[in-house]
């Protein structure tokens, strides 16, 4: 098979339309149909069903499925393993975090880097979908939560205490909670189903069940945005109140089991290329100016 075709083939399976694929691999759409009728008569067969809902793989398309996969892996590793020497501190570095992080700490440390060495460019993508870096949707991963795969230099960047938060123009509209009234009378903001798996049913171990529910949100930034503006109670990490007077910690002798924390992950076979190197220079600095626990909130 013809990794052109492959490629173009994966984007198709990934996105569900031609236009999605070309959109992805950077092709106008007549090409990725080309490419996609070459490889189904190569190989004797259709690949793909076209339906209402996009393109759906045929059984035969299941069967090439793996096989197209490991050609992915292996163009990958060799294009990372060529830029392994390369010496040159400049080019594209692709980086992925969450907006909360990347506000704190990933876009002063790309400031910082741009003095420093100006050939080199961030492209910075914030989403809390976890992008792969097997298969290089980024070269550097800043994320909340610890990676299983292999192949990857994983390094813990900071850990916080995560507490309970009100603004203090909420507290003077509500007044505080009280133990035991299952945040009775209160308003709370949540994550939307699915962001984090550390949502339990409590807020800093107080039950949830007489609260009101006012917002479900998708990221830290939009969370800690909302309780800053006096609408809800919520969970936050400690360095986030401390960055922000106007936010009380409720029940500070309470902590939640599961700390907030952000860890760096890059593939091994990056981790000597020196374009990479000083972007995860410049972001661990960052941090170790930044990210130290402190044991005070306000």
């Amino acid at each position: 098979m013809n990794w052109d075709d492959v490629r173009i083939f994966l984007a198709i399976h990934r996105t569900g339309t031609l236009r999605g694929a070309a959109q992805q691999l950077a092709v106008d759409q007549t090409t990725a149909g080309r490419r996609l009728g070459g490889l189904e008569r190569a190989l004797g067969s259709r690949l793909f069903l076209r339906t209402s809902a996009g393109f759906v793989l045929t059984q035969s398309g299941e069967e090439v499925l793996q096989t197209a996969e490991e050609m992915e892996r292996l163009a990958v590793s060799f294009a990372r393993r060529s830029e392994g020497a390369n010496e040159r501190v400049e080019g594209e570095v692709r980086v992925t975090t969450t907006d909360t992080l990347a506000i704190d700490f990933v876009i002063p440390a790309i400031e910082r880097l741009q003095t420093r060495h100006p050939g080199v460019r961030a492209v910075l993508s914030t989403t809390p979908r976890l992008l792969d870096l097997a298969r290089r949707e980024a070269d550097i991963a800043v994320r909340t939560e610890r990676p299983e795969q292999s192949g990857l230099i994983v390094r813990r960047l900071g850990h916080w205490d995560v507490g309970l938060y009100a603004s203090r123009s909420y507290i003077a509209r509500h007044g505080q909670p009280r133990v035991g009234e299952a945040l009775a009378g209160h308003e709370i903001a949540l994550y939307q189903p699915g962001v984090t798996k550390r949502q339990l049913g409590t807020l800093a171990g107080e039950s949830i069940a007489q609260a009101r529910v006012v917002a479900e949100l998708d990221s830290s930034l939009m969370l800690s945005t909302f309780v800053r503006a006096g609408l809800a109670l919520a969970e936050l990490p400690t360095y986030v109140a401390q960055r922000h007077p106007e936010l009380v910690r409720i029940w500070p002798e309470r902590k939640r089991a599961a700390p907030y924390e952000a860890w760096l992950v890059l593939h091994d076979d990056l981790a000597r290329t020196s374009r990479v190197r000083v972007v995860v220079d410049a972001i661990v600095e960052r941090f170790e100016r930044m990210a130290q626990p402190t044991p005070h909130d306000h």
